[in-house]
Parts: structure tokens; C-alpha cells; sequence
């Protein structure tokens, strides 16, 4: 009799969960992929729902990845004119995330990015380009390891609107990039571990 009272509670607690889960997505606008239906202002990044993957070239064997898990980031959108808009990103260079520790430490020691020293890494745009309804460019200033170069990243919007959990608009992109780590003062082993590094990127944006 206890079996099946456990049972019966697990049947409703399953039910209640699906029906709850389907009358927030009946409850929850779609969200629009027309950047000018955007709300201006001022929005942080969702650090929860935003991934920074990088790649590279491992002795020609593979290729490996990591994330740069502790980003903190501001954009200014302005839907009518997104060229005046801008964004400013700073990385922990603590979290890197590469799921090997080992491999973590080593990126972290002086041969490679000197944590120690250059803690954080930024990146901060200096120009904006619209080259489609929801596709542009960022150019910006990226800083690795006390060197700054230009870097540009090509960016997808995926939609704007209200989040239906946290009651906030929101809005979201994809983007991705390469750079030359050895052009940052971080070549170790170039070119048996590849210089080229890819970039990765989905992020999410709440309205302040």
C-alpha cells in the first residue's frame, strides 16, 4: 500500500510539473528576431545562460576545447541605430575550464596566460556593423596577457523579449572569432599546439 501511495505521489508530482511547464510556454511570447522590436538601454550578461568555448589545434592529432567560465559583460543596445551601440566584456582569467585540472594549471602558469600577473582579460568594442536584418560585426580591443590587438567577431542576433522566468527583457546572440595567441605574447609550443584559436560564443542579456 506504501508502494503504491509513493507511486501515486510521484505520478503527481510528474503531472503538476508538465502542466506547470506547459502553461509557462503557452504564457511566454515568442521572442522577436527583429532587432529593432528591442527595447533600448542598458542590459548585463546572463552568466548562467552564456558560454564562452574555445579551440584549437593539438599536434595535429585533434582538436581541443575549453570555456572561459567567468565572464562579466554590459552591452548599450540602441535598436534604432545598432552602430552607436557597444559592449564591454571582462574575463576572470581564473576560470578557465578545459575539464582536464592539469591542463587548467598549465594555462594558468606563466608559459601561458601569467594569471598571476594579467588576472583578467577584456575585450571592449569600437565599432558595430549591421550586415543583414540579424547578422553584424563587433570590431573591438581585445586584451590577453597585457597586449591589446584588434579583434573582430561576427555576431547573429537570436531575439529579443520578455523573459517569461525572470520577468525582465532579454535578448540574445551568438557570435565567433579566431586570434593569433602568439600574437598576444602566448605562442608556447606554436606551431605543434596550434596558434590559431577559435572563439565560440552564445550569450544572453538582461535589461538593468
Amino acid at each position: 500500500m506504501k508502494k503504491h501511495a509513493r507511486g501515486l505521489i510521484t505520478m503527481l508530482g510528474i503531472t503538476m510539473l508538465v502542466m506547470g511547464g506547459t502553461a509557462l510556454a503557452q504564457q511566454a511570447p515568442t521572442p522577436s528576431a527583429d532587432p529593432a522590436k528591442v527595447e533600448a538601454g542598458d542590459y548585463k550578461i546572463d552568466p548562467t545562460h552564456t558560454r564562452v568555448i574555445f579551440s584549437y589545434k593539438h599536434l595535429g592529432f585533434s582538436t581541443s576545447y575549453g570555456l572561459f567560465t567567468k565572464p562579466s559583460a554590459k552591452i548599450h543596445f540602441d535598436p534604432q541605430n545598432p552602430s552607436l551601440s557597444t559592449l564591454e566584456v571582462t574575463f576572470d582569467m581564473t576560470g578557465i575550464d578545459t575539464t582536464v585540472a592539469k591542463l587548467d594549471e598549465h594555462l594558468r602558469s606563466e608559459q601561458f596566460f601569467d594569471v598571476a600577473k594579467f588576472p583578467t582579460a577584456t575585450f571592449r568594442s569600437t565599432k558595430v556593423t549591421m550586415t543583414g536584418p540579424t547578422a553584424g560585426t563587433i570590431v573591438g580591443d581585445l586584451t590577453v596577457h597585457g597586449v591589446t590587438k584588434p579583434v573582430t567577431l561576427t555576431v547573429t542576433f537570436n531575439g529579443g523579449g520578455v523573459h517569461p522566468m525572470a520577468k525582465v527583457f532579454a535578448i540574445g546572440f551568438d557570435a565567433s572569432g579566431t586570434i593569433r595567441r602568439s600574437e598576444f605574447g602566448v605562442g608556447a609550443y606554436v606551431p605543434l599546439v596550434g596558434d590559431e584559436v577559435a572563439l565560440t560564443i552564445s550569450a544572453e542579456f538582461d535589461k538593468i
